[in-house]
């Protein structure tokens, strides 16, 4: 990991440091010039809050963004096309989406080389590829380390749940793990876990809990300064201010949304999911991630996508619309994307098996262009043929829309230095 355009750089002054006997007072002086140059990294933020929409098992390309209609049947599969409203072909499964094509971008061309599904989600969800020396932090879990919380609510929620254990805070304190809802929007009688007071306890008695269990944290933290006991309080603190804060309570609240406009999202899975990541980035929450579906289709893909997509289809159109006669839509990016697409040619079981070498993702949203396919795949679908994303390429380019330098580095245990992202470029094209 090196440190980029920077010579003050913590591991520069610290062999200088070694080699010529700096004091510690000299070696505060450097630390002091070194953070006089943070301006020089300062990047204007474009988003405010990002909804990360995952779509779990590995979509295809093919019957999804990036359809071949000009292929042999083998590669193109049995689905059809719709024109978007910019004259570009999409798969026949996202009718809603293509009327507002004008409004997101596709990139065709993200790549990377991890067909398993957990070495994937990875990547997808970090912007690294796995390493046994290291758990990395999510997008999430660095989001909420350089921004903290807003307007009392938690800076980065999981719909329903934590997705997978690359969406957690991996070497970051567990303060900076993320909240998670504990049950789905969609679901009758939906209530979020633990954000209610308890049975029989009213708000006089809410507060003296709270004051002493203050007191005994305050006491528990002078011996002992583990990140435990600090996570804990930090833990206890954020849920004590959207306990107490109605405004907090209510963004969680997705019964107070108009009837119509749930039924325009979908009473299902998705839409409510999407409705709810809606409800949270208006109310402040810097980052949502929410999952959707099972697209490991090996077999009967054609079935399969007819089944799941018409639900996330006409959810995210009404998010991106929604967002937008909201005024939000600038101000929040939107990102569709899952670990892998799938194999160029149909398997003999009608499905399509793991692809990592090529596939899609969508962005929307928070200084993205709208109307723009970046990079394209080949005839086949099965690799680049121009402008290669990685990884760490998106996740740079997610972060810089929200005025985070990919490249800083943060503090690992050990004190090692690591880079929120390292090696990433920014793709240019896709940003206004």
């Amino acid at each position: 990991m090196k440190c980029k355009g920077n010579p003050l750089s913590r591991r520069g002054f610290l062999t200088v440091g070694a080699a010529g006997g700096l004091t510690l007072a000299q070696l505060l002086q450097v630390e002091k010039a070194r953070a006089a140059q943070k301006h020089y990294d300062f990047i204007e933020a474009k988003a405010q809050s990002v909804i990360h929409v995952y779509l779990p098992g590995g979509m295809a390309h093919q019957e999804s963004f990036d359809p071949k209609p000009f292929s042999p049947i083998e590669y193109r599969g049995e689905m059809g096309t719709v024109k978007t409203n910019t004259g570009e072909v999409v798969s026949e499964t996202i009718p809603n989406l293509a009327k507002i094509a004008d409004k997101f971008a596709i990139v065709r061309s993200m790549t990377h080389g991890e067909a398993a599904h957990e070495r994937g989600t990875h990547n997808m969800f970090t912007g690294y590829r796995p390493s046994p020396a290291l758990i990395f932090p999510s997008f999430g879990s660095v989001i909420s380390h350089e921004y903290g919380p807003r307007n009392n609510l938690p800076p980065y929620v999981c719909i329903p749940n934590q997705p997978n254990e690359f969406a957690g805070n991996g070497y970051l304190s567990s303060s900076f793990a993320p909240f998670s809802l504990g049950s789905d929007p969609a679901s009758s009688g939906f209530k979020v876990r633990d954000l209610s007071l308890p049975s029989g306890v009213d708000e006089g008695r809410f507060a003296r809990r709270r004051s002493a269990l203050e007191a005994v944290n305050y006491y528990f933290a002078q011996k002992d300064k583990s990140d435990n006991v600090g996570a804990m309080n930090t833990f206890y603190e954020r849920a004590y201010s959207m306990i107490s804060a109605p405004k907090a309570r209510e963004a969680f609240d997705i019964s107070k949304e108009d009837a119509k406009l749930r039924d325009a999202y979908g009473r299902n899975t998705a839409g409510q999911r999407l409705l709810m990541a809606r409800r949270l980035v208006e109310a402040g929450v810097r980052m949502v991630s929410l999952t959707y579906g099972g697209w490991d289709m090996h077999n009967q893909i054609t079935r399969s996508m007819k089944g799941t997509m018409p639900a996330l289809d006409q959810g995210l159109a009404m998010l991106i619309n929604d967002l937008d006669q909201r005024g939000l839509l600038d101000s929040t990016m939107i990102m569709v994307s899952s670990e892998f697409g799938r194999t160029p040619k149909i398997n003999r079981n009608a499905g399509r098996d793991h692809w990592p070498k090529v596939f899609s993702v969508m962005l929307a949203g928070g200084g993205v262009k709208g109307g723009l396919i970046h990079g394209t795949s080949n005839a086949t679908a099965s690799e680049p043929d121009l402008d290669p994303v990685g990884p760490g390429d998106l996740a740079t380019t997610m972060y810089h829309q929200l005025g985070i330098v990919a490249d800083k580095e943060l503090m690992a245990p050990g004190d090692r230095p690591i880079e929120i992202v390292d090696g990433g470029k920014l793709v240019k094209p896709l940003i206004s």
